[in-house]
């Protein structure tokens, strides 16, 4: 091949590549690469606890368990505890009365399954106590019945009785369901609760929330 022929097949590749270099420039530039996707995120729910307003306990003067009358008649001889225990139990049968006479319930709390329903405390996951001090001691008697019967699903709980009394009235500050597992759904549910009802959360109850929601 002489020096002519050599010369022409260099320009030529040179000429190729150019071509090659300039069409993925501009296809670059149209379609830049899509940023990596964080490892991380925040954890569920999180976002919904900045929603919370934070402000302090209130007090207890004025508060009764009678300020939220519980547990209301759901028709057809059903109370609302008794509608709990139904929904939230396994094979469970009533009298006529509706009462409950057998079937299994699960402890989210504390693991433990129940046979007897006479062993069942309906827990409220918000209690009403925290209600009242988080902003529930300015509702009328009606709003309060309503919260306290609340059949939504996530604020009345079938737990056991020794766990159900462990909680009391405390906020997640200073009591966590036993079994840490649970312990991302309740923080949810807490949230939940407060924002449905436009309720407050102190500091300390919002910084246990937020750690928590890190376990989801």
């Amino acid at each position: 091949m002489n020096r002519a022929a050599v010369t022409s097949l260099v320009v030529f590749v040179l000429l190729v590549a150019l071509g090659w270099y300039l069409t993925n420039l501009q296809s670059s530039q149209e379609n830049p690469p899509t940023p990596p996707v964080p490892t991380g995120s925040a954890p569920a729910g999180s976002s919904d606890l900045g929603a919370l307003a934070i402000a302090p306990e209130g007090k207890m003067a004025g508060y009764s368990r009678d300020r939220f009358p519980h547990w209301a008649s759901q028709g057809n001889s059903c109370d609302t505890r008794e509608i709990v225990l139904q929904k939230q139990g396994t094979d469970v049968k009533t009298d006529k009365d509706c009462k409950a006479v057998s079937g299994t319930w699960n402890s989210v709390y504390d693991g433990v399954v129940i046979k007897e329903a006479g062993e069942v405390d309906i827990d409220h996951t918000v209690p009403l106590a925290e209600a009242w001090r988080s902003g529930a001691d300015k509702w009328t008697d009606d709003e309060r019945k309503a919260f306290a019967n609340d059949l939504g699903g996530i604020q009345l709980l079938a737990v056991t009785a020794k766990s159900n009394r462990s909680k009391g009235d405390q906020d997640p500050a200073k009591w966590k369901p036993p079994v840490a597992a649970y312990g991302c759904t309740y923080a949810q549910h807490w949230i939940a609760v407060k924002i449905t009802y436009k309720l407050t959360v102190d500091q300390a109850e919002h910084d246990a929330l937020a750690a928590l929601l890190k376990t989801c």
